[in-house]
């Protein structure tokens, strides 16, 4: 299916891995340029590999979004360029490392930078971006969020919190910016086997009794067969091509929504 998106251009945060570079490949082949930013380097590698392998301009910062002022000179410097942006991909975020099964297994230390990182960086993100397509009168902007933020997992609190968080600032923002022809969804995988989600595994493993420790896959297969009803791990590339299809006219009735890729964990009703 043509989503007629090429010579669209995409900024997508956390695009260096994980769904960020599933969702940088998955609107390459629609035929977008891109903006990658990410806190890691080795997003200077993955821009090249990506415009050497699909020939389109890759531009890419090494962008703290944490930190406003950095966020607001990688903007600048794009759009003092000349450039247009028509979507924006937020995928930067962490879990806070700890597990909870209660809560109290955390302390209120433990989950600053997991708030400070996924709400005020998604914060930050969305406060640079927005004057720049307000003048355009036209985008779509998608924040990935998670199951976690509507059922309150128990499973990363911090996370999960965060998480509702951005589905809920996406809503606000979908109402703010409807009037400008500006789109906002977030996209809430389920159970994606992503470095996050061993972290999980890792947490559990370490405070669970030696003698009641399972490994990584085997913890994960039980995990999915007991909450997903089609019995399968979702990828990376089943989130990113959702993203994709959000961001494209296919979607041009659908804002302020909330759209899982779980393979039906959760159903609302």
């Amino acid at each position: 299916m043509d989503l007629g998106l090429s010579g669209h251009t995409a900024l997508i945060t956390g695009g260096a891995s994980g769904i960020g570079l599933a969702s940088a490949n998955a609107f390459c082949q629609e035929g977008c340029s891109l903006i990658l930013w990410d806190n890691s380097p080795l997003v200077k590698e993955v821009a090249e590999e990506l415009a050497k392998v699909y020939g389109i301009d890759v531009k890419y910062n090494v962008v703290d979004i944490v930190d406003f002022h950095s966020v607001q000179a990688a903007t600048e410097a794009f759009f003092c360029s000349g450039h247009r942006l028509e979507h924006l991909v937020h995928c930067a975020a962490i879990g806070s490392a700890k597990f909870g099964f209660p809560f109290t297994n955390l302390a209120p230390g433990d989950w600053s930078r997991t708030l400070e990182v996924n709400i005020l960086g998604m914060v930050n993100v969305a406060h640079a971006i927005t004057p720049h397509m307000i003048q355009t009168k036209n985008g779509s902007m998608i924040f990935l969020a998670s199951v976690a933020g509507q059922m309150g997992s128990q499973t990363d609190p911090p996370y999960s919190a965060s998480k509702a968080a951005n589905i809920n600032f996406a809503q606000c923002m979908a109402k703010d910016l409807a009037i400008h022809g500006i789109r906002v969804n977030t996209v809430c995988p389920g159970m994606v086997k992503t470095p996050l989600n061993r972290s999980v595994w890792k947490s559990w493993y370490d405070q669970t009794p030696e003698s009641d420790r399972i490994e990584y896959e085997e913890w994960a297969d039980k995990k999915i067969r007991a909450v997903v009803p089609l019995g399968r791990w979702q990828t990376a590339e089943d989130v990113a091509s959702m993203i994709v299809f959000l961001s494209s006219q296919r979607a041009q009735n659908v804002t302020g929504q909330a759209i899982n890729v779980d393979g039906g964990f959760v159903m609302h009703w």
